[in-house]
């Protein structure tokens, strides 16, 4: 699995000119070796990886790294690096530049003067947009505790509840069922608020007679999962119904139109066509869905801009939404895969109007 991507890494520095790429970012840190702490730093180079963490992450490194040559340190790792001679004699290095502070730029620069560092965007993300099926299971594996989370937060919730303490029940049954932790933190917006499509929760008690937006999500072995799915506290009105509906046909659209080759702008469109064609279009403000992997965010992006093209193995959400402000909103949201005959949707949550 690692010796795969380590592989593509290569390919990339063979193509490009660069003799190594010194990778920061924890979570492609993770993609590569395997580690899970808090503290590490590695360089792929077309014959030879290395990687560095402190002494907190002597015997967690031992035990979850394999085919690195490992260097624990007291030092900086930067520092660790220069010591250890693995920059010597190379000329071009890539770095992660969209995750690399100015501080820390100037002092790589300052420990290997004779080193040209190259800015590198979308190394790792390139690679890992395309799921093996060990990734595509812990994702599974994630989603499906999050579906059983949102069983719970059914029976939480009822009118007087706080938003706060819905989502502290999010985060108490994610770890009770297995997760590592909560991938984000959870969104709960009900009533007016449903127009906040990232409305965080508040002190705010849930009323009969409103829309909860519910959008959570956990990490599970690295990976994580991403669900939305509104409720209706008591028998919704006339309006509200029909709005939840355009957005659930509006989903469904989309997910029956994924497909290899699709461009994600096409995704988009799908969707955006329904509800504005439902008298709604001025109310859905944000893009179709996202990928979603070791990152909850993660190339490629369903908007109407995007430049993207679906492919087999490709992990993203389908999570269209109508916000009306002093009204509320509602999103539905699912992970799916791309397979060779369409799309897989991961999470099993239902979705039809559930009324508590």
């Amino acid at each position: 699995m690692f010796e795969r991507r380590l592989q593509a890494v290569r390919k990339h520095l063979e193509t490009t000119g660069l003799d190594a790429l010194l990778v920061s970012h924890l979570p492609h840190v993770r993609y590569l070796t395997g580690f899970s702490g808090s503290n590490g730093l590695c360089l792929v180079t077309l014959s030879k990886q290395y990687f560095f963490t402190d002494n907190r992450y002597r015997e967690q490194s031992k035990s979850e790294i394999d085919g690195f040559e490992i260097t624990v340190t007291s030092e900086t790792l930067s520092q660790a690096a220069r010591k250890r001679g693995v920059l010597n004699g190379r000329k071009r290095v890539g770095f992660e530049s969209q995750y690399v502070s100015v501080s820390m730029f100037e002092n790589l620069k300052k420990l290997f003067p004779a080193v040209m560092f190259v800015s590198k965007r979308m190394v790792i993300e390139d690679i890992a947009a395309l799921k093996e099926e060990i990734e595509i299971e812990a994702i599974k594996q994630a989603a499906a505790i999050t579906d059983k989370v949102f069983k719970k937060v059914l029976l939480a919730l009822k009118p007087g509840i706080k938003e706060l303490d819905l989502a502290a029940e999010i985060s108490y049954w994610h770890q009770r069922f297995g997760a590592d932790g909560d991938a984000f933190e959870s969104i709960v917006a009900s009533g007016p608020r449903g127009a906040l499509p990232h409305g965080r929760a508040t002190e705010k008690k849930i009323c009969r007679g409103e829309f909860v937006t519910l959008d959570f999500g956990c990490t599970f072995h690295g990976y994580n999962s991403d669900l939305t799915r509104t409720v209706a506290v008591g028998k919704p009105g006339a309006r509200a119904t029909k709005i939840y509906q355009t957005v659930l046909q509006a989903q469904c659209k989309a997910i029956e139109a994924t497909r290899p080759g699709v461009s994600a702008r096409a995704l988009d469109r799908v969707a955006r066509n329904h509800i504005r064609q439902k008298g709604f279009g001025k109310y859905f403000s944000h893009s179709l869905g996202h990928g979603l992997g070791i990152e909850i965010h993660e190339p490629l992006r369903l908007s109407a801009k995007s430049k993207d093209v679906v492919a087999v193995g490709n992990v993203f959400t389908i999570e269209p939404g109508i916000y009306i402000k002093g009204i509320g909103g509602v999103r539905i949201e699912d992970d799916v895969v791309v397979r060779d005959s369409g799309c897989e949707v991961i999470t099993k949550s239902p979705k039809e109007l559930i009324i508590v």
